[in-house]
């Protein structure tokens, strides 16, 4: 789904709250998929752990309270999760988001009975770190080898990689091809559609 727009929107709106130093809508857009307070640490490197904790504050507030952007699934998006759970795929969600975030997300979507488990960023350490991929494939039985992770950021393909996992990038979202190339990928796609013919004929 495409969520950006509104992680910018409350990052901005939080900065505003507490009159930090002000930063643009691509510097957001950079630290999209990290940790809450790793992005913050991103944005802001050197603050201190206040610092951090009331951004971090005004962030939970503005997105999970107080968000009035919608964020909205890509056309064909549930048709594929759909297909891909009637194929016994086991599917997961390893974000960047906390919980309390990501609960939320689930509610306004009814996404979550598609997905067989999930690890978050304030249960685990922040991407690129592999321990989100790692719990997941532990709790599954499952190998590296048979292991794809599906991301819109370096980020993601670098904790796949740090997993010995293999990764997938979609330039379609956050960050770009060449910052995606760069990870090392099994490929990348430039569309949901060109996702769904990838997954039927490699997956």
């Amino acid at each position: 789904m495409n969520s950006a727009e509104g992680i910018v929107c409350a990052f901005q709106k939080s900065i505003e709250d507490i009159e930090a130093p002000a930063r643009t809508d691509n510097d957001i857009l950079n630290i999209i998929g990290l940790g809450l307070i790793e992005a913050v640490q991103a944005l802001y490197p050197g603050t201190d752990e206040a610092f951090c904790d009331i951004l971090s504050e005004r962030y939970r507030h503005h997105y999970v309270e107080n968000n009035t952007i919608e964020s909205h699934m890509f056309d064909g998006a549930e048709s594929l999760l759909q297909e891909l759970n009637e194929r016994d795929y086991l599917l997961a969600l390893a974000t960047g988001k906390a919980r309390r975030g990501l609960k939320r997300v689930f509610e306004d979507t009814g996404m979550d009975k598609y997905f067989h488990s999930s690890r978050c960023a304030d249960e685990c350490f922040s991407k690129p770190h592999p321990q989100m991929v790692e719990e997941l494939m532990d709790q599954f039985g499952c190998t590296p080898d048979r292991t794809l992770m599906i991301g819109d950021t370096e980020y993601d393909l670098q904790m796949a990689k740090n997993a010995g996992a293999h990764g997938l990038g979609v330039s379609y979202g956050v960050h770009g091809l060449e910052r995606l190339q760069q990870c090392e990928p099994l490929d990348c796609v430039h569309s949901l559609e060109e996702l769904t013919r990838w997954l039927r004929q490699n997956a």
